[in-house]
């Protein structure tokens, strides 16, 4: 059994700092095997966090946390600070049901002091949290912790504009793990960032600039410029010195040596700081730092073997992604005009493949939402057909666009959108709890919901050939089992499907959960409608259905406040019919990370459950049962 002397005597942080500095390392590499050892037992983000630990150290060193505010972007390289702010035990639990978060959460942890888990909000909240404690008097700072990936993002530029003139003490640490501008990292740096972060260095800075401003303004303004240049000629920090922030790096992230000194003279200067720290994904772990994207987003493995990358087991079923994979690639070889966007998720939303086979039209924009569909616009205003593969959850941030850009101009724009519904281990910020509630108020938009593989590919068929905005929404994971079709054949749009007939009761099913309403149609002998089509709705089938039966059931694995059941009941009154109604869906709140079942049974979503709320239903209106 692999032993942590160093890591068992820290409980908190302020065990951490009775450390001496020499013993600040072997504790990053007992930190960094513990991380290994209890990922692979139960899954969770990898590569980010081994990348992350001698930071971790370094900030909870130096800073007297959790009074000083650290705020991490996005939140999935936190499991080390987890483990030295008293969370160590709760590991075992990581990103399982009831147990803690994979993602920074206040309610877990003081040290938590802003709940994250979406990129590009650190700067933000740390720079309220910088004024907020400059208007009280209190003399703590606030550090954001950013990667590289999230600084694409407009919000964190538009944090960065904000916070250079806000001359608050807001610290904003760039942890780079990928950027191919930065310069080697080496003793000539190191030497210089000390050397500039230095009370002499800062000292004769302000010094020389009061001095200075007493002289006619151009020869300020020559001496100001003449800084900045020379100090753009060794270092890129020109661009953040220019919205104001005082520039420092770029350091080694792995070297304690560099990091604890820099960050304990950044301590004691005032203003808006900002940190180029240089990193390793999978730092420490041979298999993660030579892959990476493979090591990010882990199941349980053993990981001294490593990870399996082996071809899929026969018979295996398709998941939804896959079937978008393959249906992207064979519309792109038919019709040369589809082009495919993501937000920097290629992996997640199956583009990979894509991108291979077709690199000319193929666009990752980065983590940055809002441009994507604004782009996507464009494109389609001159004749393109783009498809944008976006999650449920990152889709809120581009709703303005999708409203203004693209739904207002009738553009045809696909939006194929993935882990619609539950998403199980990355919990409440990650569910795509609400895009049927939000889509379906927009005009012009057509919006499916696929029951299995086979409907999605046909799905998305019919939205890449309807001139106008269209979104698909399936979730993540695998279906029924049911193979997809080859060709690309399309489905009517605003056309239901009646899969079983039954009486007094008939249960409307959108999604997925089509699979568990036909095992309640067959306890309760109701009929069972897969609806498709959220928007247009079929009025015609449920004219039909609501006439002849009792009881309107809805199923859908989206918040039931203004989703899909929400649209059937505008439909009864536009159609002028009275029915009681039962909707289903999920509840009127944050739903936690665990297993699907889990949470299905939580939230009362398995099938025996919704039987027995619909007997409950039915005994309310007077239905014998």
């Amino acid at each position: 059994m692999t032993s942590f002397p160093l890591l068992d005597r820290i409980e908190s942080p302020q065990e951490l700092r009775k450390l001496d500095r020499k013993e600040l390392q072997p504790l990053a590499d007992e930190l960094r095997g513990f991380l290994i050892d209890s990922v692979s037992k139960t899954g969770g983000h990898l590569s980010s966090n081994l990348g992350t630990v001698e930071l971790t150290i370094a900030l909870h060193y130096v800073f007297n946390t959790p009074e000083d505010r650290i705020v991490w972007d996005v939140g999935h390289q936190t499991y080390g600070h987890k483990v030295l702010t008293g969370r160590r035990e709760g590991m075992a639990t990581l990103r399982h049901y009831e147990g803690i978060s994979g993602f920074p959460r206040r309610c877990e942890s003081p040290y938590d002091t802003f709940g994250t888990a979406h990129s590009s909000t650190s700067i933000s909240a740390a720079l309220g949290m910088a004024i907020a404690a400059q208007r009280a008097g209190q003399a703590r700072k606030a550090i954001a912790v950013i990667g590289d990936g999230a600084m694409s993002a407009g919000m964190a530029f538009e944090a960065l504009n904000n916070a250079g003139v806000a001359e608050s003490d807001v610290l904003v640490i760039l942890n780079d793990n990928e950027m191919s501008i930065s310069p080697p990292v080496g003793a000539l740096n190191k030497h210089l960032s000390r050397l500039l972060s230095g009370r002499i260095f800062n000292g004769a800075r302000d010094i020389g600039k009061r001095f200075l401003e007493q002289l006619p303004p151009p020869v300020f303004e020559f001496a100001r410029r003449t800084e900045e240049h020379v100090k753009g000629m060794m270092m890129p920090g020109t661009l953040f010195e220019e919205f104001g922030f005082r520039y420092f790096g770029p350091i080694d992230g792995h070297d304690l040596d560099a990091l604890v000194p820099m960050l304990q003279n950044l301590r004691d200067l005032k203003g808006p700081l900002f940190l180029h720290v240089i990193t390793r994904k999978g730092q420490g772990y041979k298999l993660a730092e030579n892959d990476p994207i493979l090591y990010h987003g882990v199941a349980k493995f053993d990981h001294t073997e490593g990870i399996a990358t082996g071809a899929p087991k026969t018979g295996s079923k398709q998941t939804f992604t896959q079937v978008f994979s393959d249906w992207l690639c064979d519309m792109a070889n038919e019709d040369p005009r589809l082009m495919a966007i993501t937000p920097a998720m290629r992996e997640g939303s199956g583009l990979v493949r894509f991108e291979q086979e077709h690199p000319d039209r193929y666009f990752d924009v980065g983590i940055a939402e809002q441009h994507a569909l604004t782009f996507a616009a464009g494109l389609a205003c001159e004749g393109a057909k783009p498809v944008v593969a976006i999650y449920s959850t990152f889709l809120q941030r581009a709703y303005d666009q999708l409203i203004h850009d693209i739904a207002l101009q009738n553009l045809p724009v696909v939006l194929a959108i993935d882990r619609g519904g539950l998403v199980g281990a990355d919990g409440a910020t990650h569910h795509g709890a609400y895009d049927l509630s939000f889509l379906t108020c927009i005009p012009n938009m057509v919006v499916m919901a696929p029951a299995d593989e086979d409907e999605c590919r046909k799905m998305l068929t019919t939205a890449f050939r309807h001139d106008g905005p269209t979104a698909v929404r399936y979730p993540r994971g695998s279906g029924t089992g049911v193979i997809p079709d080859a060709a690309l054949t399309p489905l009517p749009i605003g056309k239901a499907e009646i899969r079983r007939n039954g009486t007094r009761v008939a249960l409307l099913a959108f999604g997925t959960l089509l699979s568990s309403a036909l095992k309640v149609g067959d306890a309760l002998d109701a009929t069972v409608v897969n609806m498709r089509f959220i928007k247009p709705l079929d009025l015609e089938t449920l004219r039909a259905v609501a006439e002849s039966h009792e009881l309107i059931v809805t199923l859908e694995e989206n918040a039931v406040i203004g989703g899909a059941g929400s649209e059937v009941a505008r439909g009864l009154e536009e159609l002028d019919i009275a029915r009681p109604m039962l909707r289903l869906g999920l509840p009127d709140r944050f739903i936690d990370h665990g297993d699907q079942g889990q949470l299905m049974k939580e939230i009362a979503l398995t099938a025996d459950q919704i039987v027995a709320r619909i007997r409950t239903k039915m005994d309310a209106i007077g239905l014998i049962v």
